[in-house]
This record gives structure tokens, C-alpha cells and sequence, in this order.
């Protein structure tokens, strides 16, 4: 795979705009537009919560709130 991209450098930058995507628009689905901590420790974690939230979000659409918590409650 380094062969690969030694030969073809343009291959990572085209991966590294491609991932981003979605990062952003999730984060701008969940109201943010921007990370507001600082460091990748940080950032991560931030990310993570925004993820987090996202999949809650999607549960509670198809399961409901009450049938979500009884769920968590078991």
C-alpha cells in the first residue's frame, strides 16, 4: 500500500477531503458548525459526543422514548 501511494500522493489528499464529509455534516446536523475545544484529545472526545447524540437521536426516531427506556432500564 506505501508502493501505492508513494506512486500516486494525490490518492491520500483525495481520502482525507472524502472523510471529512461526513464528520461535517454530522456535526452541522447536530447544530455545531465548528469543534470548540482545541487538541486532537479534545476534538476527539468532542466528536465522539457529537456521535454519540447523533445515534441517540436516530434510536429514539425508530424506537421511541418510552420503549428506549424501558430498554435501558433492563
Amino acid at each position: 500500500m506505501q508502493q501505492r501511494l508513494d506512486h500516486h500522493p494525490e490518492m491520500m489528499r483525495i481520502r482525507r477531503q472524502t472523510v471529512e464529509h461526513p464528520f461535517g455534516t454530522l456535526k452541522f446536523w447536530m447544530g455545531a458548525t465548528h469543534f470548540l475545544m482545541k487538541t486532537r484529545e479534545h476534538v476527539s472526545t468532542e466528536m465522539s459526543l457529537h456521535v454519540l447524540a447523533y445515534n441517540l437521536k436516530r434510536v429514539m426516531a425508530i424506537l421511541g422514548t418510552a420503549e428506549l427506556m424501558q430498554k435501558m432500564r433492563a
